[in-house]
């Protein structure tokens, strides 16, 4: 039995593969400084409770009978854990580095890229396989809702097939190490590169695939992808000359109608992208043999990833709801969704990161200015910093002043306790509070908390 120590385990990313060399009978040790904070025990004790060992982040969990510590690119050389490895001569490997050496070792590897909605459509086909009894191995950035009541915690579906479903991650330039049987690009839009350099990388990605590819044809920059190999499938909620096309979608009370092939089907979720995304996993599950028809029915009972509008509760006629859109796409696709209901909608946006806020902050806040109305109101705190030495020569106060260019109803807050208690104090029947931003748990917390003092 092997032994692998993790560096930042509680990560979405880290956290799934540490289960995987667990479930394949590994030993498994682990740091993170989230858990030395006191912050996510619920995702600690999880990991605890599958026989996963965690030790505080200074080096104590490593010794010779360590293989290979694995760390995800967050992670500084000044660490404990870093310094401690390199004095043993402990190999020091990526997260990418092992779900490259995972994903490769199966058959039918499915690797779901772009630049939104990855995470849902990797669960929605990782459901699919399990439920047509394909065994598959599925590696998340999201908790799946379906595998909640199941030990560890619910980013993977873990099983021993021929089958692999991944979210191949664009943002670091590791989806150019895999070379999948099918090759997934959801969509192409601005998020931690810029269009060129994103159509040339996923363009790559789908020369490589060994089997066949699935694109969004309603998205103008995958176009490039069309005809590009002799076993691609295109998908759309738009256009009815795609190979799989979604029509009469409608919004209800619990999710979202669509027409598929001429019968009507059901979708827990809401929005017309999630739709577009249940067309993806369709067209890539029929290019495994699995009837599109049975695809579809086997989605009416899939209940979605966490953090993807996911309701956390009402009280008093007033609705909260916790979200994960971060760049302009995912905003303007969550923004949609939310507004085919009615109500007033109270909007905390997180900016998450100087960098990324200079790229692409004045999109981000257009996306919430072509769909808010005059009632709704856009709170944003100042932008998420995780430490280190980046330029801060954007604040979030610039996002409001832009935003305020659009007539758009905004307000910048120092803390997010400020903005809480903000929220408290204006929110009344029939509004819908909307938390928004990345890589932040604790924004979760901030919506039970809000919920509690309604």
């Amino acid at each position: 039995m092997a032994k692998f120590g993790f560096c930042a385990i509680g990560g979405s990313g880290m956290s799934a593969l540490a289960q995987v060399l667990k479930y394949k009978n590994n030993d498994v040790v682990g740091s993170d400084r989230s858990f030395d904070q006191q912050k996510d025990e619920k995702n600690k004790k999880s990991l605890q409770d599958i026989g996963i060992k965690i030790y505080p982040q200074d080096g104590s969990m490593l010794d010779s009978s360590v293989s290979v510590l694995y760390a995800s690119t967050a992670v500084e050389d000044t660490i404990p854990d870093i310094k401690r490895a390199k004095e043993l001569n402990i190999p020091i490997k990526h997260r990418s580095d092992l779900l490259e050496e995972i994903f490769s070792s199966h058959t039918y590897n499915i690797a779901v890229g772009g630049t939104s909605g990855k995470s849902t459509v990797t669960a929605m086909i990782g459901y699919i396989l399990d439920n047509t009894k394909k065994s598959p191995l599925v590696i998340n950035g999201a908790l799946l809702k379906n595998y909640e009541n199941k030990p560890g915690i619910p980013n993977v579906i873990l099983n021993n097939g021929e089958y692999c479903v991944i979210e191949a991650d664009e943002s670091d330039g590791s989806i150019e190490k895999y070379t999948p049987y099918i090759s997934i690009i959801n969509n192409i839009s601005l998020d931690h590169k810029s269009i060129d350099e994103l159509q040339t990388l996923f363009k790559n990605f789908a020369l490589r695939s060994k089997h066949g590819v699935v694109f969004n044809k309603d998205c103008k920059n995958s176009h490039i992808l069309e005809n590009l190999t002799p076993n691609t499938l295109s998908f759309s909620i738009k256009d009815k000359n795609a190979n799989f096309y979604a029509s009469n979608i409608k919004a209800i009370p619990e999710g979202t109608l669509y027409t598929f092939n001429n019968h009507e089907y059901k979708l827990n979720l809401i929005g017309k992208f999630n739709v577009a995304n249940a067309m993806c996993a369709v067209a890539c599950c029929s290019l495994l043999g699995i009837s599109p028809s049975d695809s579809c029915k086997i989605l009416e009972t899939f209940l979605g990833t966490k953090r993807r509008l996911e309701v956390l509760g009402s009280k008093n006629n007033i609705t909260i709801i916790d979200d994960f859109a971060h760049n302009p796409d995912k905003v303007n696709a969550s923004m949609s969704a939310l507004k085919s209901y009615s109500g007033r909608l109270i909007i905390m946006f997180q900016p998450h990161g100087f960098s990324p806020m200079r790229m692409m902050g004045k999109e981000i806040i257009d996306s919430f200015s072509s769909h808010m109305s005059k009632d709704d109101i856009l709170l944003i705190p100042e932008i998420f910093f995780a430490g280190g030495t980046v330029k801060r020569d954007i604040s979030s106060k610039d996002l409001v002043a832009h935003a305020k260019s659009h007539n758009t109803n905004a307000l910048f807050f120092e803390t997010r306790d400020e903005l809480k208690q903000y929220i408290l104090k204006i929110a009344t029947q029939n509004d819908r509070i909307i938390l928004m931003g990345a890589r932040d748990n604790s924004i979760t917390d901030m919506g039970y908390e809000i919920l509690e003092k309604l």
